[in-house]
């Protein structure tokens, strides 16, 4: 149901969503026809909402789910449920997995758990959370006008935290699915699901915040980065998992995914573009096959001290980090790049340049507009890469702290540096020429703060290569800590860059 929600004054009556009232002189309507027009405009809006959650119902499923034993998940709350009434609440996240570790593997009865799920397609397809499905050993929907199926699992993507489920009917029910990337900050949302195992409840609320990233805690599954979530203060409880977020045309603009607390009016949903995206790949090949570039990136707006070195480029995402097992290594990419468009989309931010990569053809010709420093000053160019499958990258290595230069040390930025044999460049993985070696980090010098540590090959000072202790030196002496010192160096295996500045004073 579309509302007007414009507000017009003509000729002593006012247009209220719809509703002609007439005005009294001065501009006062009579308070009869003004209590009267009240009452009518809530009880259009009730209506409203009574439209929605009729017209949407129908297409949202209940899922319930027995789950494999796993000592690693909460023994005691599935899906929909994670740590209610859980005794080890409260623990660090390592503790508690270290305590259900050591919970005999025979004596987990299996887990089950509730969420909820969207009808995508009338021949059975059902859209939900990927956690909902997760181990899933039988999977069991029921359907608002009573009817139950066994469903299997088409397919699952963790990193977006969506999976499709799919059972044996047809002539479904099917929701609207919206365009999520013109919901608007403030708009009506409703939540759809089974919140703690209350089938068919129905909340309502706005839409709190855009493009909210970082809401994972510290030990939640990391996995789930591929998005910005919807923020909704539409009641979300556990059970509501996989569910819709709804706007007030009854179209579906999120898939709610998770709480921030019980009771605290804070959920967040995946948006409907992104879970579409993932929902019609798995439906036609059984996975979704995201491209990736294998960079670590940062948008410039958040790296204060590059910007002011680069004040002609407005908006960007830093190449802060190649990673040596991804597609870009090979290409003419480079840490301390800024790259502002990708096949001439522009992306200023990190979930913009995840979304124009990530449906990209793998292995197809991928340009990408580049920002370089140079010695000679900035330039703008083209740079090809051929984006790459993506894997879940391994857990990056602890790195060690550092120790004490020692007498040796030379320099200001706190590092003590050597030659590059032949022998030291087979130990490191690094060409022989590649440039100078850190050989102790002062553990109170700017560079140990920027996670520089003995071991990392240093190639270049403010974009000047260096590949002897003496260049090294030569460079570093006219180097300005005050303005910022850009230090390209390999580390672990992977080209990095980092600013070595002071603070002013």
């Amino acid at each position: 149901m579309k509302m007007i929600s414009k507000l017009t004054r003509s000729g002593g009556w006012l247009l209220v969503w719809g509703l002609a009232v007439p005005m009294g002189w001065g501009g006062n309507p009579p308070a009869k026809s003004s209590a009267a027009a009240n009452l009518e405009l809530a009880r259009q809006l009730n209506q409203a909402f009574v439209q929605v959650a009729e017209q949407v119902s129908p297409s949202v499923v209940i899922i319930r789910v027995v789950q494999k034993a796993n000592p690693r998940r909460n023994p005691f709350g599935g899906p929909g449920q994670e740590g209610e009434g859980d005794p080890l609440d409260g623990l660090s996240p390592e503790l508690r997995d270290h305590l259900r570790q050591l919970i005999p593997q025979g004596s987990l009865p299996p887990s089950r758990g509730q969420g909820s799920g969207i009808i995508v397609r009338e021949n059975g397809y059902i859209l939900t959370n990927a956690h909902v499905v997760e181990d899933a050993d039988k999977i069991e929907v029921s359907l608002l006008d009573g009817r139950v199926f066994k469903a299997e699992v088409r397919g699952s993507d963790p990193s977006s935290d969506i999976a499709v489920i799919k059972i044996a009917a047809k002539g479904l029910p099917v929701a609207k699915l919206a365009d999520s990337s013109k919901t608007r900050v403030g708009e009506f949302a409703i939540a759809i699901g089974a919140p703690f195992a209350l089938d068919y409840s129905v909340t309502f609320g706005h839409v709190s915040a855009k493009d909210r990233s970082g809401v994972m805690d510290p030990g939640e599954n990391t996995q789930m980065m591929d998005q910005a979530f919807i923020q909704t203060d539409a009641n979300i409880n556990p059970g509501n998992s996989g569910g819709p977020l709804v706007n007030i045309e009854g179209e579906v603009i999120g898939v709610n995914a998770l709480i921030r607390g019980l009771h605290t009016g804070i959920g967040f949903a995946v948006p409907i573009n992104l879970a579409r995206e993932v929902a019609e790949k798995i439906i036609a090949e059984g996975k979704f096959t995201r491209a990736w570039l294998g960079v670590e990136i940062l948008a410039l707006g958040d790296y204060p001290e590059l910007k002011e070195m680069v004040p002609e480029v407005k908006a960007g995402v830093v190449v802060r980090r190649i990673r040596p097992e991804g597609p870009a290594v090979g290409s003419q990419l480079r840490p301390g790049d800024i790259i502002t468009a990708v096949a001439g989309q522009p992306v200023a931010t990190v979930q913009r340049l995840r979304d124009e990569v990530r449906p990209k053809p793998i292995g197809k010709d991928l340009v990408l507009d580049v920002y370089r420093q140079e010695k000679s000053g900035g330039k703008r160019i083209k740079v090809t890469v051929k984006p790459g499958e993506f894997k879940d990258p391994t857990a990056e290595p602890v790195l060690t702290d550092s120790h004490p230069a020692g007498e040796g040390a030379e320099h200001e930025f706190g590092l003590q540096i050597k030659a590059l044999t032949a022998t030291l460049a087979g130990q490191l993985g690094v060409e022989a020429n590649a440039g100078v070696v850190v050989a102790g980090v002062d553990r109170n010098s700017l560079a140990a703060e920027s996670g520089v540590k003995p071991g990392d090959v240093i190639t270049g000072i403010n974009h000047q290569e260096v590949a002897t202790p003496k260049q090294f030196h030569e460079v570093a002496k006219r180097a300005n800590l005050k303005k910022g010192v850009f230090l390209e160096f390999i580390s672990e295996g992977a080209a990095r860059f980092e600013i070595l500045k002071t603070e002013e004073k």
